[in-house]
C-alpha cells in the first residue's frame, strides 16, 4: 500500500493527497480476490486503538480544524484530496465551527494561509510568545528537527509535537508485519482479552455474533472506555461498592399501558363474532346459487371469499393492542445526574447519528431541508453525542451552499431556541404558527430576541432562494474568464486550430473559485447526476467536550452568557456514483452513510428523516432512547415514530394522514414483535442495521401467543438451531473457538475497512443499556460514555472517503444482510422485516407531543401515484424471498400474518374492481348476485355491516381516532384499490414475468395558480392513466341506475327488489369514489354548469337508447308500455 502527497506553494490552493491504491495485502494468496480500494491505517502500534489524551496537542487541534475546513473528494482509481476552503458560501459565517479558515493571516513572510481557531473561534497559538503561524508553517518549523517558533526563536514547549504533527504528513505505512499471521495483516481486528481470537461456526463461516458479544476489547473508535477484566477473571467493573445498584431502587424508564379490558374484550369478541357471522354467510351463499344468473353468483362468491380473506388478513394482528409512556426524569437522573460513577454529571447517554436524505434540489426545496437541518442541530439532547449527516444523492452545489447557509443561521438560531426554550424548532414553522408566540415568555428580552431571529431568518430565506441565481452568475462569470484565458493561450499558439472551435466546459464554480467536484448544471463527464467523485464536507466540526457559553451581549445582540452556544456535527456527504453501477436508490444511500458515519462519529444509535421531515418535539430523541436503554432494550432493533402532516387540508379528502395504519394497526403491532419500519422517523440501533441477532433471543410467548402457540422456553442465540440458513438471515452460532477464520469471511460482510470493522464492536458496547439491575446481563457500566471523543483528522475523513465509493459494496453482504436491503422500491419494510425476522423486536413510540412532521401531497394524482409506488414495493416483496410465508420461526406468528398482509393486499383491486362492476351488471341485466332478497341474505347482510361498525367505534375507542378518519380511509381504500393497486399488480407481473417494466406518468396540469390559498394544490387536475379505472366504474354505475330506473318504470310489472338491491350497492361504490369525482371537478365553483347538464342529458339519452334496443319483456315499442299524456 502506496501513500503520497502532494505539496504545493504557499498562497496557492492547498490540496491535500492521500493516495492509497489497490495493491493486495498478502499477494502471494491469489485465491482471493479484491478490488481496488483505500484504507486508512491509523498510526498507531501494531494499528491498535491509541488511548484517550484528554490534553489536546495544538497540532491535534490543528488537524481536527483542518479536517473540518477542506473537501475532501475521491473514489474508484481516484486520489483521495482534502481541499482546504477558506469558505463555502458567499456570505460571511462567524461561528468557531463553521467550516472555512477564519483566523488571522500567518505573519511567516510570504505565506498568506490563515491560522487555525479553537472552540470559540481564537487563534490556536502553539507558543507563548503569542506568534501566529498557520499549519502548513508550523508543520515546517517541526520538520526541522529543531523545533524553533519564527518569532521568539525559542524551542516549542510542547512535548510530543514532533511526532503528533507528522501525523497525515508522511505517507501512512502499515504496521510492521513481523511475527504477525495473514489474518493479522489482512485485518487489524481489536484485540481482545482472550487473546484475539476470533470465532468461526461449525460451518466454517464466520460467527459474527459470538465475535460481537462474547468478546471485550481495549479503547476503541468513539467516546467509549472498555471494561477491564480484574486480575482474578471476574468482570467487576461496575467499580465501588457492588450492593450501590441493589440497594437503590431500581426504576424502569418506560411503562406499557394496557387498553382497558372493557374496550379490548368486546372488540376481541367481536372479531371472532363477525369470523362466524362471514363464515356462515359464505357457506350460504355456495350452498344457494342463483341459477338465472349463475355468472353474476359465481363472480361475487370468489370475490366475497377473498374480501373475508383480506379482511382476516388485516384484523388477527389487531387482537393485541398496547400503549408505552416514557420518564424523561428517570432518564435523566440516570443518565445525567451526578453520582458515585459519574461525578459530575456528564452525559452518559449514548451517540446519535442522524441521517437526512435528498436526491433533487429541484423536487425536495432546499429551505425545506434547511429548516429540518436546523430543528435536527437544535434538538434537545447532548451536543456532543449528535451527528447529523446530510446525504445528497443528487451531488448538487444548491444543496451544498444551503446546508452552509443553514449552519451559517444555526450560529443565531439554535442558542435562541435553547434560552427561550422554543417548540417547535423549524424557524418555518415558528414564526408561522397561529397561536401567540409571547405566550409563557418569562425573559423580558423574548421580544427583542425574537425580532431580531425573524430577520435574520428572512434574510437567510432570500440568501436560499436566491441560490439557483447566484451560483449561475458565478458560474458564467468564471466561465466567461475561463473561455478568454483558453483564447488568449490559442492566439498565441499560432499552429493550433482555429479560435471558432474552442470548447471550455461549462462548469460549476463554488464561492471560493474552485470547481465543484459533484453535479454540473451543464452535465460533462464525471460531473454528472450519476457519475461524479464522493464528497465530504464537515460543515460544522465537532464541538468541544465541554459546555462552550456566549460571550457578554452587546447592545444590540443577544445575550447568551448563560447559553451554550455550542452545535452538533454537521456533514455533507454525496457518494460517488459511476456508469455502469447500481446505485441502489435510497437505500445505497443510506448504507453509504452508515459506514461514512461508522468511521466519523460511530454512533450507536441512527435517526433516519426525510428532507421534508423536522424535528417537532424536541425531546422525541430523549424519549426514543427511553425503551432503547430501558431492561431488555438491548433486543430492540428500532424504535418507530409515527408520522404526523402539516399542510393537509381539513376534511383530509384523501386521507393523506392515514391515522387507521399508524394509530391503529401500528399500536396493534407493538403488542406483537413491533411494528413495521416505515421509511422515516425510525431510531436503529446500529448493530442491528449491521445483520447481527439479538443478544438473547427469548422465545417466549408474547401477549398474543395464548391464541396460537404454546409458551416456548426462552433460550439464547446460540441455541437455535432451527434458524434456516438463508438471504434474510444472520449466521448460525457455532460451539467452538477455532485459532483463526477464513481469511475473506470480514471482508465479504463489511468490506476492506478495518476502521469500519473495529468501530462495530464499540457501536455495540456503547449501545448497550446501564448495568443498574442484576437482571441486566449485557449491560454497560455508568459513566463508561462520558470520555471525550476523539478529534478528526484528515485521515479519517479520507477513510470515510474510501467507503462512499461506488465499488465498496461489491463483493460484501452490505444491500443483502448488512444495511437497508436491496431489491425493492419499499425498502425500508423489507429492511424492517429482516430485523424481525432475526428474532429482533421494535417498539412504537407515541409521544404526548408529536414527535416529527412532515409533508404529504394534497393532489389527487400525487397521492395514486405515492400508493402505486407503495403497491409496487409490496408486490414486489411478494414474489421475493421476503415473503412472510418464508419466514424463520424467530418471528411471532401475528407478526407474520402482518407481514403477510403487507405483500398480498395490492391483489385485492382486482377482486374489488370486479365487486364494483358486478352492481352495474346486475343493473343492467335485470339479475342480482341471488335469486331473490330473502331474509336469511338480510339478515346475514346486516350483521356482518353491524359488527363491522361496531368493531369501528371500538377501534376509535382504543385508538383515539375519529369517525370522520375512518371513513375516509375507507374512501380511499376503494380509490386506490381500484386504481394504484391494480397498476402496481400488473406491473409487478409484468416485471416478474417478462421482465418489462412500466411506468405511469403524468400529463396536463390545470388549476391551483392562487398562490394565496395554502391549499392550492388540492384542485390541481394533473391527468394520468391511473384514473381510468374509477372513472369508469363511476360511469358505469350511473348509467346503470339510469337504466335500471327506466326499465322499472316502464315495465308491466316492476321487480323493484332487484332494483334496490343494485342501486344499493350502485350507491355504495359511488359514496366511497365520492371524494374522487370531487377531485375531477377541481375548485369548488370552477367547473362550469353546463358540464353537470350535458353530464345528465348524457345519461338520459343512454339509456333511453338502452331501453330502445332491449325494451321490457312483452313490448315491442319504444318506451314499453309508457305513454306521455
Amino acid at each position: 500500500m502506496m501513500a503520497s502527497e502532494s505539496h504545493l506553494t504557499k498562497g496557492s490552493s492547498r490540496v491535500r493527497n492521500i493516495t492509497q491504491m489497490s495493491n493486495d495485502l498478502d499477494s502471494e494468496n491469489g485465491s482471493v480476490e479484491y478490488a481496488l480500494y483505500t484504507v486508512h491505517v491509523p498510526p498507531t502500534p501494531n494499528n491498535q486503538p491509541m488511548e484517550i489524551s484528554l490534553e489536546r496537542s495544538t497540532s491535534k487541534r490543528n488537524e481536527d480544524q483542518y479536517a473540518s475546513s477542506s473537501l475532501f473528494t475521491g473514489g474508484y482509481n481516484c486520489v483521495t484530496r482534502a481541499h482546504l476552503k477558506e469558505k463555502v458560501i458567499e456570505s460571511d459565517s462567524s461561528h468557531p465551527q463553521m467550516t472555512g479558515a477564519k483566523g488571522s493571516s500567518c505573519a511567516v513572510p510570504g505565506c498568506d494561509a490563515k491560522v487555525m481557531t479553537d472552540e470559540r473561534g481564537l487563534d490556536i497559538l502553539p507558543c507563548e510568545c503569542g506568534y501566529k503561524i498557520c499549519r502548513d508553517c508550523y508543520r515546517d518549523a517541526l520538520r526541522t528537527g529543531e523545533e524553533i517558533c519564527p518569532g521568539c526563536k525559542e524551542p516549542y514547549k510542547e512535548p510530543g509535537l514532533a511526532e503528533d504533527a507528522m501525523v497525515n504528513q508522511q505517507p501512512l505505512h502499515l504496521p510492521s508485519t513481523a511475527g504477525m499471521s495473514k489474518m493479522e495483516r489482512r485485518l487489524s481486528l481489536m484485540k481482545s482479552t482472550n487473546s484475539g481470537t476470533l470465532v468461526r461456526s461449525q460451518t466454517n463461516e464466520f460467527d459474527q455474533d459470538q465475535w460481537l458479544h462474547e468478546t471485550k476489547g481495549s479503547y476503541g473508535y468513539g467516546n467509549a472506555m472498555w471494561p477491564k477484566d480484574s486480575a482474578n477473571g471476574n468482570p467487576d467493573w461496575m467499580g465501588g461498592d457492588p450492593q450501590v445498584f441493589h440497594d437503590k431502587q431500581w426504576k424502569p424508564l418506560t411503562r406499557k399501558l394496557n387498553i382497558s379490558a372493557a374496550i379490548l374484550s368486546p372488540y376481541r369478541l367481536l372479531i371472532f363474532v363477525r369470523m362466524v357471522v362471514l363464515a356462515l354467510f359464505l357457506k350460504w351463499r355456495i350452498e344457494n346459487p342463483n341459477d338465472d344468473a349463475i355468472w353474476l353468483w359465481g363472480m361475487s362468491v370468489v370475490c366475497e371469499i377473498w374480501f373475508a380473506f383480506s379482511w382476516l388478513l388485516d384484523q388477527l394482528p389487531k387482537l393485541c393492542p398496547i400503549n408505552r409512556t416514557t420518564d424523561l426524569d428517570v432518564l435523566k437522573e440516570k443518565f445525567e445526574t451526578p453520582n458515585p460513577s459519574n461525578p459530575t454529571g456528564k452525559s452518559d447517554l449514548p451517540g446519535i447519528d442522524i441521517f437526512v436524505s435528498t436526491a433533487d434540489p429541484e423536487k425536495e426545496p432546499p429551505l425545506v431541508t434547511a429548516n429540518t437541518i436546523l430543528s435536527i442541530l437544535a434538538a434537545d439532547y447532548p451536543v456532543e453525542k449528535l451527528a447529523c449527516y446530510v446525504s445528497d444523492d443528487g451531488g448538487a452545489l444548491l444543496t451544498f451552499e444551503a446546508m452552509a447557509e443553514a449552519a451559517s443561521f444555526a450560529n443565531l438560531w439554535v442558542p435562541f431556541c435553547r434560552k427561550h426554550i422554543i417548540e417547535p424548532r423549524n424557524p418555518e414553522t415558528y414564526f408561522n404558527l397561529k397561536r401567540d408566540p409571547y405566550k409563557n415568555k418569562v425573559r423580558s428580552d423574548f421580544v427583542r430576541d425574537r425580532r431580531r431571529v425573524k430577520r435574520e431568518y428572512d434574510e437567510f430565506k432570500v440568501r436560499i432562494n436566491g441560490l439557483p441565481d447566484s451560483i449561475r452568475r458565478r458560474s458564467d462569470a468564471y466561465n466567461s474568464r475561463e473561455e478568454i484565458k483558453a483564447m488568449k493561450i490559442r492566439r498565441e499558439n499560432v499552429n493550433d486550430d482555429p479560435i471558432d472551435n474552442l470548447k471550455i466546459p461549462k462548469a460549476t464554480w463554488m464561492a471560493d473559485g474552485t470547481h465543484w467536484p459533484g453535479t454540473w448544471s451543464i452535465s460533462a463527464p464525471e460531473h454528472s447526476r450519476g457519475d461524479h467523485a464522493s464528497i465530504i464536507q464537515v460543515m460544522l466540526k465537532p464541538p468541544s467536550d465541554e459546555p462552550l457559553m456566549g460571550t457578554a451581549a452587546e447592545s444590540s445582540a443577544t445575550d447568551l452568557t448563560e447559553v451554550d452556544i455550542r452545535l452538533p456535527m454537521l456533514v455533507y456527504v454525496s457518494r460517488e456514483k459511476r456508469p455502469g453501477y447500481d446505485h441502489n436508490k435510497k437505500a445505497g444511500a443510506m448504507n453509504a452513510l452508515v459506514r461514512a458515519s461508522a468511521i466519523m462519529s460511530n454512533g450507536p444509535f441512527i435517526l433516519n428523516l426525510d428532507c421534508d421531515h423536522y424535528i417537532y418535539n424536541s425531546e422525541a430523541l430523549r424519549e426514543g432512547m427511553c425503551f432503547m436503554m430501558d431492561r431488555g432494550g438491548d433486543r430492540i432493533c428500532y424504535v418507530q415514530f409515527p408520522q404526523r402532516f402539516e399542510g393537509i387540508d381539513p376534511s383530509d379528502r384523501y386521507a393523506n394522514h392515514n391515522t387507521v395504519f399508524f394509530d391503529v394497526n401500528m399500536r396493534a403491532l407493538d403488542g406483537i414483535q413491533g411494528p413495521v419500519y416505515v421509511g422515516t422517523g425510525c431510531l436503529f440501533r446500529r448493530t442491528a442495521l449491521y445483520g447481527f441477532d439479538p443478544p438473547q433471543l427469548n422465545e417466549g410467548a408474547g401477549c398474543c401467543d395464548c391464541f396460537f402457540s404454546k409458551r416456548k422456553k426462552a433460550s439464547s442465540v446460540a441455541s437455535s438451531p432451527d434458524v434456516a440458513h438463508g438471504e434474510g438471515q444472520s449466521l448460525e452460532l457455532g460451539d467452538n473457538n477455532d485459532e483463526e477464520m477464513s481469511l475473506a469471511l470480514i471482508p465479504k460482510k463489511f468490506g476492506n475497512s478495518s476502521l469500519l470493522v473495529d468501530s462495530v464492536r464499540v457501536a455495540e458496547f456503547q449501545g448497550r443499556p446501564l448495568a443498574d439491575h442484576p437482571s441486566m446481563k449485557y449491560g454497560r457500566p455508568p459513566g463508561a460514555l462520558t470520555l471525550p471523543r476523539d478529534l478528526l483528522d484528515a485521515s479519517t475523513v479520507a477513510e470515510a472517503i474510501n467507503v462512499i465509493s461506488c465499488w465498496y459494496e461489491d463483493k460484501t453482504e452490505w444491500g443483502l444482510r448488512v444495511g437497508w436491503i436491496y431489491g425493492s422500491v419499499t425498502e425500508d419494510v423489507v429492511t424492517g422485516y429482516r430485523m424481525h425476522n432475526r428474532g429482533w423486536r421494535s417498539i412504537y413510540c407515541v409521544t404526548k407531543r408529536d414527535a416529527f412532521r412532515g409533508t404529504a401531497p394534497i393532489n389527487l394524482t400525487d397521492r395514486l401515484h405515492q400508493v402505486l409506488r407503495w403497491a409496487t414495493g409490496s408486490v414486489e416483496i411478494f414474489f421475493s424471498r421476503n415473503n412472510a410465508l418464508l419466514s424463520s420461526s424467530r418471528m411471532k406468528f401475528l407478526q407474520r400474518i402482518a407481514y403477510l398482509n403487507v405483500g398480498i393486499y395490492p391483489f385485492t383491486s382486482f377482486f374489488l374492481i370486479v365487486y364494483c362492476f358486478l352492481p352495474a351488471l346486475s343493473l343492467f341485466s335485470g339479475q342480482f348476485i341471488v335469486q331473490t332478497l330473502q331474509v336469511t341474505f338480510l339478515a346475514y347482510l346486516l350483521g356482518i355491516t353491524v359488527t363491522l361498525i361496531l368493531l369501528a367505534v371500538l377501534e376509535i375507542k382504543w385508538s383515539g381516532i375519529e369517525l370522520e378518519e375512518w371513513w375516509r380511509n375507507e374512501q380511499f381504500w376503494l380509490i386506490g384499490g381500484t386504481s394504484a393497486h391494480l397498476a402496481a399488480v400488473l406491473q409487478g407481473l409484468l416485471k416478474v414475468v417478462a421482465g418489462i417494466e412500466i411506468s405511469f406518468t403524468l400529463t396536463s396540469k390545470s388549476g391551483g395558480d392562487d398562490e394565496d390559498d395554502d391549499y392550492a394544490d388540492l384542485y390541481i387536475i394533473k391527468w394520468s392513466s391511473l384514473m381510468i379505472p374509477p372513472i369508469t366504474i363511476m360511469i358505469i354505475n350511473l348509467i346503470g341506475i339510469a337504466v335500471a330506473v327506466s326499465r322499472t318504470i316502464y315495465s308491466t310489472i316492476p321487480q323493484w327488489s332487484k332494483l334496490l338491491g343494485g342501486v344499493f350497492f350502485s350507491f355504495w361504490v359511488l359514496a366511497h369514489l365520492y371524494p374522487f369525482a370531487k377531485g375531477l371537478m377541481g375548485r369548488r365553483g370552477s367547473t362550469p354548469t353546463i358540464v353537470f347538464v350535458w353530464s345528465g342529458l348524457l345519461a338520459i339519452t343512454i339509456s333511453l337508447l338502452w331501453v330502445a334496443i332491449d325494451p321490457p319483456s312483452g313490448n315491442t315499442q319504444i318506451g314499453g308500455s309508457f305513454q306521455f299524456p
